[in-house]
């Protein structure tokens, strides 16, 4: 299994160049730029890191074709993946947070947004599934170079003539990022990858079913499908540094964001947990917003279990265990694991090089 690393929207660019040279020095597969509202842009950011590395794959994660018309979304992609010579990537993604930026009220906002107001604003978008599909078949269309006449499709249209012959350098990839069994499915036909997050690994052999009955509907066999998954990553020489993160970080697993009950209640002792964690998902949320860290209403031992569960945290001594995790996953089907860097990037990144990559190449 490989490793990538996920970094955060606020690396700028020379960040990112310089992280992208230390991560292909440690062997790291690929660098995912973060794709959000109200910082760099994504694909932009990497444009240095084309220039300053030669092998490893740079992409943005997660952009979607409500945000970008998926004809503007194939020209950036495939003039990052002419400047990196072939190296380019994209996950594909029906939702995302950028939907609640720009006024759509995407699935997974939450039980209680308080900016949401049905009134002025707009539901969330419909036919995610085809709009998807149709945003996938048209990046691959572009990457052809094949010149055609438009393209028709139910959400989305290209009403001229047009063609990317210009676009010389194999790839890029294309991901899709699911979670939900007919994402998945679709992924796994139409794509070269699939990109979950939070998974644990007790979720992927249900998840691995979708994938393979996907793959068997493929108009041609996948010859190295691949099989990614977001995970958070904390782990810090001080200890108290890591537990803060990780708490102030804690929304946005994916369980959690979405209050999906089936998910989380492995993580809970029982019902009457989730219950006050509904009724206090709000604090989740503000904990990350103001910087605290501090989760109001929730008990410190349920917010330990939650970290344990859903993320990797703490000091140096648990990283054999997390190694033993991501021992898990590959095992379970994944061909790498991408793994969110946040405060400190480049000393996680190095804890990776360090101990994690030798541990999985044994």
């Amino acid at each position: 299994m490989d490793i990538d690393i996920i970094l955060e929207p606020d690396v700028n660019p020379q960040q990112m160049a310089e992280l992208a040279v230390e991560a292909e020095k440690l062997g790291i597969r690929a660098v995912w730029s973060s794709n959000y509202h109200m910082h760099y842009d994504a694909f932009l950011a990497l444009t240095l890191a084309t220039q300053a590395t030669s092998k490893i794959l740079l992409g943005p994660l997660a952009v979607g074709p409500w945000e970008m018309h998926p004809l503007k979304m194939a020209n950036a992609l495939l003039t990052l993946n002419e400047m990196s010579n072939g190296r380019a990537m994209i996950g594909v993604s029906g939702g995302g947070g950028v939907l609640g930026a720009i006024g759509w009220r995407a699935r997974n906002d939450g039980p209680s947004w308080p900016d949401f107001d049905p009134n002025t604003r707009k539901s969330e978008p419909d036919r995610r599934l085809r709009a998807t599909r149709e945003c996938i078949e048209i990046l691959q269309q572009a990457r052809s170079g094949k010149f055609s006449m438009g393209y028709d499709g139910g959400v989305f249209e290209i009403r001229r003539p047009w063609g990317m012959a210009w676009a010389k350098q194999k790839g890029p990839l294309i991901y899709s990022c699911a979670s939900g069994p007919k994402m998945i499915q679709l992924g796994a036909r139409i794509a070269e990858g699939i990109q979950f997050s939070d998974f644990t690994p007790d979720m992927l052999p249900t998840a691995m079913e979708h994938i393979h009955a996907g793959l068997a509907k493929r108009a041609t066999p996948a010859d190295d499908f691949r099989v990614g998954n977001f995970w958070a990553w904390h782990i810090k020489k001080d200890r108290e540094a890591s537990m803060y993160e990780a708490r102030r970080e804690l929304i946005w697993r994916g369980a959690i964001v979405g209050m999906i009950k089936d998910d989380l209640m492995p993580h809970l002792k029982d019902e009457t947990e989730y219950e006050l964690m509904r009724d206090n998902w709000e604090n989740f949320r503000v904990a990350f917003r103001d910087r605290s860290g501090n989760i109001k209403g929730i008990p410190e031992d349920l917010v330990n279990r939650l970290i344990a569960g859903m993320a990797s945290a703490g000091d140096i001594s648990d990283i054999d265990h997390e190694i033993e995790r991501y021992k898990a996953f590959a095992a379970n089907g994944l061909t790498e694991l991408s793994i969110r860097l946040f405060d400190d990037p480049m000393d996680g990144l190095k804890m990776l090089g360090e101990r994690v990559l030798p541990a999985l190449r044994e």
